[in-house]
């Protein structure tokens, strides 16, 4: 080979060096946008490895709509909902969005396949954590807790013994009732028979051959109001759940009912909940959603002492959180690398 030939080969060899090979330079461009500062940072480290990316300044919406602009994949961690304007925003080179919660009713669905984005969730990383805190408002409203800790601090304990102070309700031995028995509703099941509940009944489109192998039985609506002794409501949000748990569902459950609600609030008619309560139709309620988010301070929620809640803070353990932003990650490195998703969301 002549000197020529390889004086101008190494030519090209320090080109190509220089500049970088077309795959990396065209990653680098790429841009990723984080819409939530308190994201955990497993994420940043996932995604900037290989790509540019920013994290809005805040989660209010106004910030989004201005730091969205241009991005190739967007990284979803607030209750804003994704629609038109956000998308319009972004910009036509948008390509896959990750939402870092299980639940997507805060997603314009039909705008999002138009635009042929590729969507992700973060179903079953979470199921432990929710469960457990559907576990805790059940145990909490089923003894009366806030009502306990105000006799506490009115100092209106009862000090004599008296077999009737403060009776609660039992989980032993009761019936279960499980509104939506998917990932979450499973776990939460499993949980009740380690307290030895007699029998759990649950409803939803359709019979599953697993709970039937565990000895759940398939009902209606109406008929797991009627014979349940604690209600868990654990279905998405849909045209066909909203305000499912309305004044003609409270006035079918038992007197000493209890009804649990860890997925939307939109599922419970809140006025109709607050009403049963205060007449003594149900026993209680442990909410750790409802409506609006935040409360309002002067909710008759927060006044109601057969009412126990929690700030919507089902998956808030650090290992789920993390676990739910890694996952996230994932799926968006899936989407812009043109794989399948880990999680995708079905489009209509």
């Amino acid at each position: 080979m002549s000197y020529q030939i390889l004086q101008l080969l190494g030519l090209c060899v320090l080109v190509a060096t220089i500049s970088g090979s077309p795959t990396t330079e065209k990653m680098s461009r790429l841009k990723i946008l984080i819409a939530n500062p308190t994201v955990p940072q497993i994420a940043y480290k996932l995604l900037a490895d290989k790509y540019e990316v920013t994290t809005s300044t805040s989660h209010d919406r106004a910030a989004i709509l201005k730091d969205v602009r241009g991005v190739d994949a967007l990284f979803w961690a607030t209750h804003n909902r994704i629609d038109k304007e956000i998308l319009d925003a972004a910009g036509p080179q948008l390509k896959v969005i990750g939402t870092m919660s299980v639940g997507y009713n805060h997603i314009d669905l039909e705008e999002v396949k138009a635009r042929g984005i590729k969507l992700s969730n973060t179903p079953n990383v979470l199921n432990g954590a929710v469960a457990d805190i559907a576990m805790l408002l059940a145990l909490a409203a089923a003894r009366r807790y806030p009502e306990g800790r105000q006799h506490i601090e009115r100092g209106t304990w009862v000090k004599e013994f008296d077999t009737q102070w403060m009776l609660g309700q039992d989980i032993a031995g009761s019936t279960i009732g499980i509104v939506g028995l998917g990932r979450i509703g499973q776990t939460i099941a499993k949980r009740l028979q380690g307290f030895d509940a007699h029998k759990i009944l649950y409803t939803g489109h359709k019979e599953k051959p697993q709970a039937k192998d565990l000895g759940y039985e398939f009902v209606n609506l109406d008929e797991l109001a009627r014979r349940s002794d604690f209600i868990f409501l654990s279905a998405p949000l849909t045209n066909e759940t909203m305000n499912m748990c309305n004044e003609a569902f409270f006035a079918k459950m038992k007197k000493n009912g209890i009804l649990i609600n860890i997925s939307r609030g939109q599922l419970v008619d809140q006025d109709a909940l607050i009403a049963a309560l205060k007449a003594g139709r149900i026993f209680a309620a442990g909410l750790d959603v409802m409506i609006p988010e935040p409360l309002n301070t002067d909710s008759e929620l927060l006044k109601l002492p057969n009412v126990v809640l929690t700030p919507h803070i089902g998956s808030a353990t650090g290992n789920t959180r993390n676990a739910m932003a890694k996952l996230t990650a994932e799926n968006i490195l899936a989407g812009l690398a043109g794989e399948e998703l880990i999680s995708p969301v079905p489009l209509p």
